[in-house]
């Protein structure tokens, strides 16, 4: 059955339409993935289909008494108080008196007055079902009521926004960038979870592992349309480039035959005596199709700026010893990073992933051990915050620094056709980055991070928002990286493919050392 359908759909963003003439439709039980470039449309797609937006022209059908909950790419700046209101505003205002209930009879003491007026309002409501609907939301993804929504870790916050989401029971959920800030460990439970949610899924993701253990059906943007394939990723991928490959045949034959209708329109005055005025209007309307094609955006073309060969040994860590609030995160670790080493870095959100990247960096000083860097290093950091992107910056400040040209490959390139190469038109490369999307951002910071010689290339959850086309290029980049990389991620599939080796956090100040990526830990 049906649930929601999209017909005929524009929607325009101050230019040309972002979707044109769209159709979709959202049936009970099953599991869409939505994928396209940064940009293409799939985060404002998810806000026509909850309403949040209002199309330009056609219309979203929603089955009566239909609910819907999405889980937006970024913490709202109005989440604050308990995890328990938090949850509770998804019921709306029902929610509302609920959490005021919930902080009124745990005060001390207690305002029976006001206690009574709200307890009366949800009874009215018939709300107490709903109480324990947030209760029992709670415990099925481990969160406490009481901690404070603020002083969460992005990944915990991530999974009360979920629950928030969940606690309306919608028979639709969607779900924008789901693993973002999540570790493994919760991915693997977001994973198992949602395989069992009974109502329907539409959920954007980067992560290819994710997107092949849920989606059943992938839908993709791409130049404003939508194209619905079967789930198997793999199915997708060849059947895509099959139908790109026969959409530039095409249009090579379609130009080819332009441009001889304009040869032939162009002749002399013979030509113009005898020529036909069916043939001239088909010209015409050539000419029209032609002006309106939507060319297929190119690739981001990634390279970076070499640095100076570093010393053989890059890193020596000797009896490394780092506690916080007496709680042990790394606890004796000997360890020697060379040059060319691909190391990613695996353990749970606050196992102390960042801090032993510090660690090794002599950023951070060790209760006991000491580290010792090798000769020669130029040091590249990707921060997961973007805390080095100047907000009141353009693209293009940020990444010019004052210069007008960068230094790629030995040969000098000029800052806007260097930002080119990143997708970025000269336009949007002068906009403010308040205006950039998620993924635009990270690429935004990516360019930022190759304009800059080095040797040792640090990452910290480079993947987050990053389109799965851009990542598997930013994979073939890191892959023939002539330095040596240090990767924090997530992403298991990135790992699998980029990294040589591992430094795991096991707990109580343990780091495990292993050979291979993600999956070789595993085994």
């Amino acid at each position: 059955m049906s649930l929601i359908n999209l017909i005929d759909v524009d929607y325009s963003v101050g230019g040309p339409l972002l979707l044109e003439r769209v159709d979709l439709s959202i049936e009970a039980g099953e599991r869409i993935a939505l994928i396209g470039r940064n940009g293409a449309g799939k985060s404002t797609l998810l806000r026509l289909i909850d309403g949040a937006l209002q199309p330009d022209d056609g219309e979203v059908r929603r089955s009566e008494g239909v609910r819907v909950a999405r889980l937006e790419q970024e913490v709202p700046a109005g989440a604050e108080g308990d995890v328990w209101d938090v949850v509770a505003a998804g019921l709306g205002e029902l929610g509302a008196w609920l959490a005021e209930f919930h902080h009124l009879s745990h005060a001390d003491p207690v305002d029976t007055e006001a206690l009574a007026r709200v307890q009366a309002r949800i009874e009215a409501a018939d709300g107490w079902a709903l109480d324990q609907r947030v209760t029992e939301t709670l415990e099925r993804l481990e969160l406490d009521g009481d901690a404070v929504f603020a002083r969460l870790s992005g990944g915990m916050k991530r999974r009360v926004l979920l629950a928030r989401a969940l606690v309306s029971s919608p028979d639709v959920l969607l779900l924008d960038e789901p693993t973002n800030h999540l570790d493994i460990e919760a991915i693997d439970w977001l994973e198992g979870f949602l395989k069992n949610w009974p109502g329907a899924l539409v959920f954007i993701t980067h992560d290819r592992r994710f997107l092949r253990a849920l989606a059943t059906r992938i839908v993709e943007i791409d130049r404003g349309a939508l194209t619905s394939w079967p789930g198997d990723w793999n199915n997708y991928l060849r059947r895509r480039e099959e139908r790109l490959n026969a959409e530039a045949q095409e249009n090579a034959r379609f130009d080819k035959l332009l441009a001889q209708e304009e040869a032939w329109i162009r002749q002399g005055i013979k030509a113009r005596r005898t020529r036909d005025e069916g043939r001239v209007r088909r010209l015409k309307q050539m000419r029209v199709e032609r002006a309106g094609r939507r060319e297929l955006q190119g690739s981001v073309k990634m390279s970076m700026a070499q640095g100076e060969s570093s010393g053989r040994k890059v890193i020596e860590a000797r009896g490394l010893c780092f506690a916080f609030a007496e709680r042990p995160l790394v606890q004796g670790l000997d360890t020697a990073v060379m040059r060319g080493d691909r190391i990613g870095l695996i353990g749970p959100n606050g196992s102390g992933k960042t801090t032993l990247l510090k660690l090794l960096l002599g950023q951070l000083e060790p209760a006991r051990g000491e580290v010792r860097l090798g000769s020669n290093l130029q040091v590249a950091y990707f921060d997961q915050y973007r805390a080095t992107l100047r907000e009141d910056w353009s693209a293009l400040e940020n990444v010019a620094e004052g210069r007008d040209h960068v230094e790629i490959g030995g040969k000098s390139k000029h800052v806007i056709g260097y930002l080119q190469d990143f997708l970025f038109t000269p336009e949007r490369a002068r906009a403010p980055i308040t205006r950039l999307s998620g993924g635009e951002r990270n690429r935004l910071l990516l360019a930022k991070l190759f304009a800059q010689p080095s040797n040792l290339l640090v990452m910290d959850e480079p993947t987050n928002d990053l389109d799965v086309e851009t990542l598997e290029l930013l994979e073939e980049l890191l892959a023939d990286y002539p330095g040596t990389l240090l990767l924090v991620s997530h992403d298991r599939d990135f790992l699998d493919n980029v990294v040589t080796s591992t430094l795991v956090m096991e707990g109580e100040g343990r780091v495990g050392e292993y050979v291979g990526g993600y999956s070789d830990w595993l085994r």
